[in-house]
């Protein structure tokens, strides 16, 4: 059965950074794409970055230069670092592979 589980979500301060981490599990995932998403209160679900097998990345114009996926194959696990935080990044932050969705990681972005 395939299982992600997001952590690293929380409460920061504008222009602090959070470290997102999806570990995966019941899948071969060297194999897949990996992307994180986000909702907002009242918001549809956007794709906020995408990380292929072969580790080419691609990102929301909305976080391009602050946001960074990446992934480690050896461990299943794919991250998000987040710098430079804005108050319009506060969104629940999902992982998602192959159709299947995490439970998601709140990230609160306020002073």
């Amino acid at each position: 059965q395939v299982q992600l589980v997001e952590s690293g979500g929380g409460l920061v301060q504008p222009g602090g950074s959070l470290r997102l981490s999806c570990a995966a599990s019941g899948i071969m995932f060297r194999i897949y794409a990996m992307d994180w998403y986000r909702q907002g209160s009242g918001k549809q679900r956007e794709l906020v970055a995408t990380i292929t097998s072969g580790g080419t990345t691609n990102y929301a114009d909305s976080v391009k230069g602050r946001f960074t996926i990446s992934r480690d194959n050896d461990k299943n696990m794919v991250y998000l670092q987040m710098n430079s935080l804005k108050p319009e990044d506060t969104a629940v932050y999902y992982c998602h592979l192959g159709g299947r969705w995490g439970q998601g990681t709140q990230v609160t972005v306020s002073s």
